[in-house]
C-alpha cells in the first residue's frame, strides 16, 4: 500500500506491503451535519450551557475576542465574520470589539499575517493586534501557584471570547477552551508556572479530569472571568466540521467528545515501526511544532522500536530555547534531568523527545542539516521511503508498521492502555 504524509507544501509517500501494515490512523469515517461558517452559525444558535451570544453581552461593553495565531491552523477567517454578527445584533459597535492574537510564546506577526488570518473585511472592521506579554496585568494567582499575568487589552475588557480548535495536546489534555487564555496571552512566567506540571503522569493527551495542567488552566479562567466560547473541530484537511458555542468548560466539553468520535484510534497492539507526520504546513515548520506528531505516535510504538517523523521544518528547529537545550546537552537523557530541576518554557519540549527517546529511536525526515540532526540525537533520513527500507532492515519480514498522516490529531490507544485508563 502506498502511503502519503504531508511534507511542508508537499508529501512524502511510503510504498508499506500490506502484510507488515498494522493500521493506517486516520479520522474516523463520520457524517458532519455541517461545515464551515454553517456549523459556527449553528452553534452560535445552539448554544451549550449559556443563552445565545446576542442576548448576553450588552451594547457599550469593551469586547476582547482572543484568537490563534499563526502557527495554529485555525480557520479564524470562518470563525469570526458570524462571531461578529452576533455582536452587532446585541447593538455592539465595531470601535468597541478588539481580536487579539494569543502568541502564547510565539513570535509577533506581521501586519499581513493578521490580515490573512482573519480576511480582509474583519481586519478592515475591528481592530487586530498581538497579545503583548511585556504589557500585562495581574489578576491573581491560582491554586498551583500559577500567576494569572493577562495581555492588557485582554485584562480590561468587559467581554471575553475565547476560540480556537480542539486537537489532542500532549499535556493539556486537548486544546481549546481556555487554554486561548492561558497559555494564548499570558506572560513567558506564567506559563512556565503552568507548563512545569507536564512532567505529572496525569498530564496527557486526551485527558481532562484531574489533568493538573487543565485544571490550572481553567482556574485561571475562572479568575479572569471568561465570557463565552466559540470553538471548531476540523477534519484532516484543516477544514471546519462541527462548533461548539457557549459556556467555556461545558462547550469544550462537547467538542472533546466530538474529537474523541473522530480521532481517538484504539489499536490492537504497538508496532516496530510507526511513520507519522503532522499533515504538512504550517504545523510542520519546525522541529518545535512536529515534536507534537511525535507526542502522539508515542503510543503507538513497541519499548525498542522506531518512530519515523516526517516533517519539512524549513525553519529549524524554532523557539530559542528549545535550540539551546537541544544542542548544548551532552546526552538526551540530561533532558530529562534538566526540566525536573530547572522548567524552561522551549526547553519543555525537548525534554518531551528526549522522553520518547528513552523507549524508541526516531529518525528524522526534514529539509534540516544532517550534522545538526545527529546533535540532537536523531538520526537523518533522506526520504521517508529510505527512512522506511531500512526500518524494515533492521526490524525483520515480519516487522509491524503503524501510519499515522496527520499525527498531530489521531490519538493512538493501544487496548491494555485503554483498559488502564
Amino acid at each position: 500500500m502506498i502511503v502519503e504524509f504531508g511534507y511542508g507544501e508537499g508529501v512524502q509517500t511510503v510504498q508499506i506491503p500490506d502484510g507488515n501494515l498494522q493500521a493506517v490512523l486516520t479520522a474516523n469515517p463520520m457524517e458532519h451535519a455541517r461545515r464551515g461558517e454553517e456549523a459556527v452559525r449553528y452553534a452560535l444558535a445552539n448554544p451549550i450551557g449559556d443563552i445565545p451570544l446576542r442576548r448576553k453581552v450588552r451594547p457599550g461593553q469593551r469586547v476582547a475576542i482572543l484568537v490563534s495565531d499563526i502557527s495554529r491552523p485555525v480557520p479564524s477567517y470562518e470563525i469570526l465574520p458570524p462571531l461578529l454578527e452576533e455582536l452587532f445584533a446585541a447593538g455592539c459597535r465595531a470601535e468597541d470589539v478588539t481580536v487579539v492574537f494569543g502568541l502564547g510564546s510565539h513570535r509577533a506577526h506581521t501586519p499581513r499575517e493578521r490580515e490573512r488570518l482573519v480576511g480582509s473585511e474583519v481586519y478592515s472592521r475591528v481592530r487586530c493586534v498581538d497579545s503583548d506579554p511585556e504589557d500585562c496585568v495581574r489578576m491573581g494567582v491560582t491554586d498551583c501557584g500559577t500567576p494569572v499575568d493577562i495581555t492588557r487589552v485582554v485584562a480590561q475588557a468587559d467581554f471575553r471570547i475565547c476560540t480556537g480548535n480542539i486537537e489532542f495536546h500532549y499535556f493539556a489534555g486537548y486544546s481549546g477552551g481556555a487554554k486561548a487564555l492561558m497559555p494564548g496571552v499570558s506572560t513567558p512566567e506564567a506559563i512556565q508556572a503552568n507548563h512545569r506540571m507536564m512532567i505529572r503522569p496525569e498530564a496527557r493527551a486526551g485527558k481532562l479530569e484531574g489533568n493538573p495542567i487543565r485544571e490550572d488552566i481553567e482556574q485561571a479562567g475562572r479568575i479572569v472571568g471568561l465570557d463565552y466560547l466559540v470553538n471548531v473541530v476540523l477534519d484532516e484537511h484543516k477544514h471546519i466540521v462541527y462548533a461548539v458555542a457557549g459556556d467555556v468548560v461545558r462547550a469544550h466539553r462537547v467538542g472533546c467528545a466530538y474529537l474523541d468520535k473522530m480521532y481517538r484510534k484504539p489499536i490492537r497492539q504497538r508496532a516496530d515501526i510507526v511513520l507519522v507526520s503532522q499533515g504538512g504546513a504550517p504545523k510542520d515548520a519546525n522541529l518545535y511544532q512536529t515534536q507534537k506528531a511525535l507526542d502522539n505516535a508515542k503510543h503507538a510504538v513497541k519499548k525498542g522500536g522506531t518512530i519515523i517523523l516526517i516533517g519539512a521544518c524549513q525553519e529549524g528547529l524554532g523557539s530559542g530555547v528549545f535550540a539551546e537545550w537541544l544542542t548544548e546537552a551532552p546526552t538526551a537523557h540530561s533532558l530529562i534531568e534538566r526540566v525536573h530541576r530547572d522548567f524552561q518554557l522551549g526547553g519543555h519540549k525537548a525534554a518531551a523527545i528526549a522522553m520518547v527517546l528513552e523507549d524508541a529511536s526516531i529518525d528524522l525526515v526534514s529539509e534540516m542539516d544532517e550534522s545538526l540532526v545527529r546533535s540532537i540525537f536523531l538520526n537523518p533520513q533522506p526520504s521517508a521511503q529510505a527512512a522506511f527500507d531500512r526500518a524494515m532492515e533492521k526490524y525483520g519480514a515480519c516487522a509491524t508498521v503503524i501510519a499515522m498522516p496527520f499525527g498531530g490529531a489521531t490519538l493512538p490507544i493501544a487496548e491494555q492502555q485503554e483498559d488502564q485508563s
